[in-house]
């Protein structure tokens, strides 16, 4: 895939909903995938069952709320509840 394209592609995401929020999804905005990769290399990103994001994203999928990211490692999104990230206020 070049850089160009998105990691979820469009037909892929219209099917994805948040499993939570049983609504659409959005991709994430590069620059803040580009800092939450700053922060997993830090050792200081927790997913929201506490656990240590030790894997680089390659992208996210935010819920409609903007409360939660679920992240898209190795170009899978990953849409567990309890992997999902979440966003503070100025991350959206």
């Amino acid at each position: 895939m070049d850089e160009k394209s998105p990691v979820i592609p469009d037909d892929l995401l219209a099917l994805l909903q948040c499993p939570a929020e049983k609504r659409p999804l959005h991709r994430a905005d590069p620059g803040l995938i580009a800092d939450l990769n700053r922060r997993i290399a830090a050792g200081a990103l927790r997913n929201v069952a506490g656990e240590p994001v030790t894997q680089q994203l390659d992208g996210g999928l935010i819920n409609a709320s903007g409360k939660r990211l679920y992240p898209v490692i190795d170009q899978i999104p990953v849409m567990l509840p309890d992997e999902a990230i979440a966003l503070e206020r100025g991350d959206r």
